[in-house]
């Protein structure tokens, strides 16, 4: 991504940072490591990655719910996916007019009739109204709609929820009417609208869940990063069931006008709808979007007591640190590639196991190919995986985005198609991936992997595949 940069911002990273740890639930030993010499025999069955068998500690998807510029639906979202169709236009929330940036991927005509009652549909942040109806919609879709959620145990039953920008509108407003009319005039909820958590936690009021309940805010990364949370409650057994996903709602004039500031954003105003462009040589930034999407996860054992709809199931995932600069990702994509890595053995699965990622693709300059590049350094057999970019149809929904795309991710697993990724019209040559280039694909997905990275350096993966008994 190419941003302003102050060389006092570049820290180069002490050496010690790029040691790799072994993660806790390690398969097999690396004899790939620097100043491993002669490495022990080892029998066959030790090499190979275990998956988890405990049906308390396997984690499956039940239900999914959105918000999204294609609409609420989920089976709908896919479908407009599957058909290439860009969700991107002008902005008309506001006047644009003054903005070397006037698109993104703005939702209209949302509707929250039957989730929110009409008061507090007028009062609420946008971020937490699209959080509210995408948790309620995963609900409903895991046969856990209000009238059915007594048959849960609602102690055990967590809400994680993130957001990356939180209630910027009330923030925003709150800001202006300081400053025009005094503090007196400030609404009473504006603190309580503007911070990160409100959104789990409304959800959890509404529905009566008592388990862990909290945010997590990692930027772009920050869907992912709940993902993995939620999943931990459960492995570890201090939850049966978690919601878990991102909320955004940042295209209104200060969040524009700040990435703006940053020289993140596409200036092609003249064709919006093929503005976002991941891995072409003329990509020229991201596109904003917004929404929601939240998935139901719980332990195999809760899913099967109930008997659920099993969707998928998430076999495990990883998060790390850059530790090199706030916007910038690392040139040698060592953060990357080692957040793949520890994703694959958290999750019992061998690189050559996965024949799809849902990549992170911004369509940033610097941003596409290192993602790229790292991908290259976990999986040498670059012919048998397919990769595609939800964002060249939707734009960057920021802390919304892993949630989006695991959806994404989810139903490509269970149709057996791939959408597109839209506006591929002049590809990188280094590239080297079947990008799924303008047209859906047949593809039976294996093992998928959905990467989302964030500012400050925050690299996140989760690992999902079929559910299989």
């Amino acid at each position: 991504m190419e941003v302003l940069q102050s060389p006092s911002l570049r820290i180069s990273p002490h050496p010690l940072s790029l040691r790799r740890k072994s993660p806790i639930r390690i398969q097999r030993p690396n004899f790939n490591r620097p100043n491993h010499k002669n490495p022990p025999s080892i029998s066959a069955s030790a090499s190979v990655p275990k998956r988890e068998t405990d049906p308390k500690k396997r984690v499956v998807i039940t239900g999914m719910g959105l918000v999204s510029v294609f609409g609420n639906d989920v089976d709908t979202y896919y479908d407009r996916l599957l058909s290439g169709e860009s969700g991107i236009g002008p902005i008309d929330r506001f006047d644009a007019s003054k903005f070397p940036t006037r698109f993104g991927g703005q939702i209209r005509g949302f509707k929250s009739d039957g989730y929110i009652d009409g008061k507090n549909d007028r009062r609420l942040d946008d971020v937490l109204r699209y959080c509210l109806v995408a948790g309620k919609k995963a609900l409903e879709n895991s046969g856990l709609g209000a009238g059915n959620l007594d048959k849960i145990d609602k102690i055990r039953a967590g809400v994680l929820v993130g957001t990356g920008m939180g209630g910027l509108t009330v923030f925003s407003d709150g800001v202006q009417a300081l400053i025009e009319r005094g503090h007196r005039k400030i609404t009473p909820f504006f603190i309580p609208y503007a911070i990160t958590n409100m959104g789990s936690a409304l959800l959890a009021i509404e529905i009566g869940f008592m388990g862990p309940n909290y945010s997590i805010s990692t930027a772009c990364a920050t869907s992912n990063y709940c993902f993995y949370a939620a999943a931990n409650h459960i492995r570890r057994g201090e939850a049966d069931l978690m919601l878990a996903g991102g909320t955004e709602a940042a295209i209104i004039p200060i969040g524009l006008g700040g990435f703006v500031a940053c020289r993140a954003l596409s200036q092609r105003n003249d064709d919006p709808k093929t503005a976002s462009r991941p891995w072409d040589k003329d990509r020229d930034g991201f596109v904003m979007g917004e929404g929601a999407g939240v998935l139901v996860l719980e332990s195999l054992e809760h899913a099967m007591k109930r008997n659920a709809p099993i969707i998928a199931e998430y076999l495990g995932g990883a998060v790390n640190c850059d530790a090199y600069h706030m916007t910038d990702p690392r040139a040698d994509g060592l953060g990357v590639s080692t957040c793949i890595e520890r994703s694959l053995e958290d999750a019992g699965v061998a690189p050559e196991e996965v024949n799809y990622i849902n990549a992170h693709a911004t369509s940033t300059i610097a941003g596409d190919l290192a993602e790229i590049n790292a991908i290259k350094k976990v999986f040498k057999n670059t012919s048998e995986i397919k990769i595609n970019a939800t964002k060249s149809m939707i734009g960057h929904c920021l802390g919304a985005a892993g949630g989006l795309e695991a959806i994404a991710t989810v139903k490509a697993i269970n149709t057996g198609w791939l959408h597109p990724t839209i506006n591929q019209f002049n590809p990188e040559p280094s590239l080297e991936f079947d990008t799924v280039a303008n047209k859906k694909q047949q593809h039976e997905v294996n093992v998928a992997i959905s990467n989302s990275f964030g500012f400050g350096g925050h690299n996140s993966v989760v690992v999902f595949s079929a559910f299989k008994p």
